[in-house]
This record gives structure tokens, C-alpha cells and sequence, in this order.
């Protein structure tokens, strides 16, 4: 009897010894598995701009957005056939999913030609006739923001973003079923951008005339104005808009190439010949086109043309890009070692940190071109140690509520762009399995990039000082004045060229545009509710592409897989 009780006691502590060791093996594991971040603390800009009223009411009576910053929920479905990381994500970060959800949908909400599955109610058939004067069929394509302008330089970047966070986050917008809605709606753009391109070295840029329609309020559907076309071509080049354009059709073969073939086949011939014509017929559209100054006038075409080639030959693997963008190019166009701001006019931060990628997950490339993406790769970290607020090098251009800020028109673009950016090259390190990114001796890990790439997503989900969520439809309390025509006019009225009444009106929108992220807070972290605040209160479609994808990212977490073929 005291020999099998011993014997139990030596089997019951081998069973302890075994648990233990199972446990503190998935401790080191999950331990192994997280990052250490930094505190996160902001270095206000001296000075603030002229002070502008909040919106009615007292902050504090303001109610927060929806859900709690850390809540989760499981996997809502297992991603698709095409999901782009090896595995199923982690857990869902449900505010995130929420907001993705609603960022969507602006698309809809900006959608020209006769809709097809309709999700808006107030919205309906418009500019049917676009392009009828050259016998061709533009109707489909995004108007810009408020107005029913179709800006082709803008529009291309929108088309250009939303395939890469396609590409890199397809299984991510797949877990919460937003993956279809928005290939839908980058399918939309395209077709049009297609259709834009009747010939190698001809490129229809805008249809309608903005001071024109500037002139008018009221909905699309009602729209009884002239829309005439604009033109890029050999006589009057436009080398940004036309690249810019080869860049999106490019990235969005690589979105279709699997699900429809010859449609993708369509769009990188398209984009190889836009290429070949931006190339060879160098000239800046605003040159060519003055007009063009008024609305998205260009800083200068060289960074689109990294940009485009850039695209190409992540699409065809066809290393003449590759030499093209850092042997030919690289030094003369891409400023290396100068970090500027992601936005619809300036390209080369995405430019950076997408040969970061080639870079770091290796190309195959000669000892030449290997010089040149490591001149990328070591300006991307220059823009992401800009970032980082606890960085020696980071930017003081912030809020006191924390948000990047660098222009009074649009402030959201430039903060959504660099996190979209900043959880881009956070998963970039992942995958490449490199631990830490130094900023002059200070190193910071992929989490500290996913942290501040949160920070930036919260600020605009409420966690903001005027507790206001700044994308439409999110949450509570989100503006309800926004200037958007469509939005601010019954579904009911036709009030032709002359509804000014309802931008005057002091009623809020009757339409929600919902997903829309407005221009945004002044430095002081203030936003005025006011339709006629253009400024701060207008949405626009390439916006809506960069929040896409930064939610996209932030939905859950996986690594990238080093290839998008």
C-alpha cells in the first residue's frame, strides 16, 4: 500500500511537472509573439491658428463613439480563397470593423451612372450622358467629394490606395465582409478609368466644369448643366495624371488577376501604355491645362512616375521598372533621405515604403538596384521615425489631442496617410521578421508603428477632444452638416441648378453621407458643424481610400505575405 501511494505521488507530480512546462512554454510563446511600445506622448506645434467655434454644445455632453478602444470579438468567418496572409487572422477588434463597415460605404454614396444593387437610399441614376460628346461612355466613376466634379488626377489615387489595401488586408476585409464592396467599388473607377483611355496617348482627365457647377446646389440626379470633357494628350501632356493613372490600373490587375483574368489582362495594358505616353510626353497637366490650378494643381509629375513604375513592376515583375525607378530614376526624381507627406499630390512616401517591401522580402535585384531600394527603405524609416512621437526625429506638427496636422484645408489627409503608411510598414517588419526600426539609436518595434497608427484611428473615431467622430455615420455623435450636396437635399426636390437654400438651411442634412470622413479639425482641435465650412466639413473619395485602408489594417492582426501574384 505505501509503495502504490508512492507511486502515485511520483505519477501525480510527473503530471504537475508536465503541465508546468506546458504552461510556461505558451507564456514564452505569446511572449515572443507580442512587442514591447512606447508610451506615447505628442509635442504640440508652437502656435495655434485663429480659433473656431466648436460644434453646438458643450464637449463633455458630447457622447463618446461606439465601444470600448481594446474590445474584441472572435473571428465573425474564416477569410476567403483569395485572403493575402498565410493563416486566418487573429481575434477582431470589433470597433474597427464597425467603422470599416461605415467607411465603405461612401463610395456608394459618391457613385456616378446608373447604380447597380443600390445600398443608399437617397441616391439614384446620374450623369448618364457623360461623354456622350465623344462617343464615349463615362458615366460610371466617383464624383470628388461635395460636388459632381470627376477629378480624373485624384480619382486614379483613390483607385491606386484602395487596391493596395486590398491587396495587402483582402483576408482582413474579408473576416468582416467588406472585401466585395469595396473590389465593387474599385471596379467602378476602373471601368470608368478604362473608358478614359480611348487611345495610347489620349486621356480624359475631368468631366464636368468646376466653375460651373461651383455655381450650382443640388443633386446629382437632377443635373441639367453642359458636362465637358478634358484632355491629356501629346499636344497638351499631363505626365502626373496620366502615371498616376497607370499606377491604379496596374494595382488593380493585381486585385483582379485571379478573379477575372481578362479583365485584368485589360487594365495592365492599359496601364503599360499610359506609362509608355506619361513617359515619354513629359509634362506637368497644370501646365498644359491651367485651368486645372483652381482645384488639384500638381507640385510636379516626377513622383508619379516612380510611383507608376513602381506599380508595374510589382504587376509584371519585369525588372525594366525596377532599374527604372532606382538606377535611371531614383536619384534624380526620388529626393532620398528627405521624408515628405503621403497625399493625393505627393506619392513618394507610398512610393518608399512599397520598394521597402521589395526590398525587405528581396527582389532578385542587380548590386545597382539594390543600392537604390535601400535609399527607399532608409527614407521610408526617416517618414516612419517622423512618426513615432517618442522618436528624437519625431515631427511637433500635432494637436494637444494627438493628431498629425498639417494643413488648415484637409487636415485629415496627411494623419490618415502616414498611419496608413505606418501599419503598412509595421507588418512589412513582421513578416520580414526584422525586430526593431532605429531612429538615431533609438529602436522602436513594429507595435510602436501599429500604436501610432491607432492613435491616429481613434482621434477620428471620437477619442478626440471635442469627443466627435469625424467619419459620418460612425458612432453617436458625428457632424451633421456636411457639405455635400446630395446629402443636404430631400430625395424629393428637384431644385435644379438653384438649391441654395439648402446649404443655407439651418436644418441638419436630411441624407446622411455615411462613410464619408470630412476635411477635419484646425490645430487647436476644434471643428466648427457648419455646411457652409468647406474647409473642415467637406468629404472626399481619396480620403475615404486611405481610412479604408488604415482599417482595414487595424481590423485584426497577420502578416503580409511577401508576394501579391
Amino acid at each position: 500500500m505505501g509503495a502504490d501511494s508512492k507511486s502515485r505521488r511520483r505519477c501525480g507530480w510527473f503530471i504537475v511537472f508536465v503541465v508546468v512546462a506546458v504552461v510556461a512554454t505558451a507564456v514564452i510563446v505569446t511572449i515572443k509573439q507580442k512587442h514591447q511600445h512606447s508610451e506615447v506622448t505628442y509635442a504640440p506645434l508652437p502656435g495655434t491658428p485663429g480659433a473656431i467655434s466648436p460644434v453646438p454644445g458643450p464637449p463633455d455632453a458630447i457622447t463618446p463613439v461606439h465601444g470600448p478602444p481594446g474590445a474584441i470579438t472572435p473571428l465573425l468567418s474564416p477569410p476567403g480563397p483569395n485572403a493575402s496572409v498565410p493563416g486566418p487572422p487573429l481575434a477582431i477588434d470589433q470597433k474597427y470593423a464597425d467603422a470599416l463597415n461605415v467607411a465603405v460605404q461612401f463610395f456608394d454614396v459618391q457613385k456616378s451612372g446608373q447604380l447597380v444593387n443600390n445600398n443608399i437610399s437617397w441616391r439614384g441614376n446620374s450623369a448618364l450622358q457623360d461623354g456622350i460628346q465623344e462617343g464615349l461612355d463615362l458615366s460610371k466613376g466617383m464624383y470628388d467629394a461635395g460636388d459632381h466634379i470627376k477629378f480624373g488626377f485624384p480619382l486614379a489615387f483613390t483607385a491606386t490606395v484602395l487596391s493596395w489595401a486590398i491587396l495587402e488586408y483582402g483576408d482582413h476585409m474579408s473576416a468582416v465582409n467588406q472585401l466585395e464592396p469595396a473590389r465593387e467599388s474599385l471596379k467602378w473607377i476602373t471601368d470608368y478609368l478604362i473608358n478614359a483611355h480611348p487611345s495610347e496617348n489620349v486621356l480624359y482627365i475631368q468631366v464636368g466644369d468646376p466653375d460651373i457647377d461651383h455655381k450650382c446646389w443640388e443633386r446629382p440626379e437632377t443635373m441639367y448643366e453642359e458636362r465637358p470633357l478634358t484632355q491629356v494628350n501629346t499636344s497638351f501632356p499631363g505626365t502626373e495624371v496620366a502615371a498616376e493613372t497607370a499606377a491604379a490600373m496596374a494595382a488593380t490587375s493585381l486585385v483582379f488577376k485571379t478573379t477575372n483574368s481578362t479583365y485584368s489582362g485589360l487594365l495592365l495594358k492599359h496601364a503599360e501604355q499610359l506609362f509608355t505616353f506619361a513617359d515619354t510626353y513629359r509634362g506637368s497637366y497644370s501646365i498644359s491645362i491651367p485651368e486645372v490650378q483652381a482645384y488639384y494643381d500638381s507640385s510636379g509629375y516626377d513622383d508619379e512616375l516612380l510611383w507608376a513604375a513602381s506599380w508595374l513592376y510589382q504587376a509584371t515583375g519585369d525588372n525594366s521598372y525596377l532599374e527604372y525607378v532606382t538606377v535611371q530614376n531614383g536619384e534624380a526624381f526620388a529626393d532620398w533621405g528627405n521624408p515628405t507627406w503621403f497625399s493625393w499630390d505627393n506619392k513618394l512616401p507610398g512610393t518608399q515604403v512599397l520598394l521597402s517591401r521589395v526590398n525587405l522580402f528581396g527582389a532578385g535585384a542587380s548590386n545597382a538596384e539594390n543600392d537604390g531600394l535601400q535609399n527607399y527603405q532608409k527614407t521610408a524609416e526617416a517618414v516612419m521615425c517622423g512618426l513615432l512621437p517618442s522618436s528624437p526625429t519625431a515631427t511637433y506638427s500635432r494637436t494637444n489631442g494627438g493628431l498629425i496636422w498639417v494643413t488648415e484645408w484637409n487636415s485629415m489627409q496627411q494623419p490618415v496617410a502616414s498611419a496608413f503608411l505606418a501599419v503598412l510598414y509595421s507588418d512589412y517588419m513582421l513578416t520580414s521578421q526584422t525586430p526593431t526600426l532605429d531612429c538615431e539609436g533609438h529602436p522602436f518595434s513594429p507595435e510602436d508603428l501599429r500604436q501610432f497608427a491607432m492613435s491616429q484611428a481613434d482621434y477620428i473615431l471620437g477619442n478626440n477632444p471635442m469627443k466627435l467622430s469625424y467619419l459620418v455615420g460612425y458612432g453617436n455623435v458625428y457632424p451633421q452638416y456636411v457639405h455635400h450636396r446630395g446629402a443636404s437635399i430631400p430625395a424629393s426636390v428637384d431644385t435644379g441648378c438653384n438649391g441654395f437654400s439648402w446649404l443655407s438651411s439651418t436644418n441638419p442634412n436630411p441624407n446622411v453621407a455615411i462613410g464619408g470622413l470630412v476635411g477635419g479639425p484646425f490645430f487647436n482641435d476644434s471643428y466648427y458643424d457648419y455646411r457652409n465650412n468647406s474647409m473642415q466639413a467637406e468629404p472626399t473619395t481619396y480620403n475615404s481610400a486611405v481610412v479604408v485602408g488604415l482599417l482595414s489594417g487595424l481590423v485584426t492582426t497577420s502578416p503580409v505575405v511577401p508576394s501579391f501574384t
